[in-house]
């Protein structure tokens, strides 16, 4: 069905529609992480709510900013090759990898990144395979 999809429907539907819900999952992350963070600091009160709120939105942000990177890259390579296989998961994820990395301004996180979420793109598209 998937394959379907992605003939049909544009590669920016499929972006939000990645952003939307990789974005949301971030965020009940963060929620989840926030709280024990913020304890783990000593914070209480307002400044603990207002802790736990920018790590809500930085954790839904950031995986958002991954699952829309990939999404549209995978997707927009996919239409230019005209094939579905391993390379446009290798190439989108070293793409949404360095996308995330690049806020860091070092060259070796960014690369370390890049391939990192490069090789598990590819190991998840192909243990999709089975």
């Amino acid at each position: 069905m998937e394959e379907e999809l992605i003939g049909a429907v544009p590669c920016s539907s499929l972006a939000v529609d990645s952003v939307l819900r990789v974005g949301t999952a971030g965020a009940i992350w963060g929620s989840c992480i926030g709280p024990y963070d913020a304890r783990k600091r000593g914070l209480t009160g307002v400044a603990q709510a207002s802790f736990v709120a920018k790590t809500i939105g930085k954790f839904g942000f950031q995986c958002g900013l991954v699952a829309g990177v990939f999404t549209a890259t995978c997707c927009g390579i996919q239409r230019y090759r005209r094939q579905n296989d391993w390379v446009n998961p290798l190439i989108a994820g070293a793409v949404a990898g360095a996308a995330v990395a690049a806020g860091t301004r070092s060259w070796t996180q960014v690369v370390g990144m890049a391939g990192l979420v490069s090789a598990f793109s590819v190991a998840a598209d192909y243990s999709k395979t089975f």
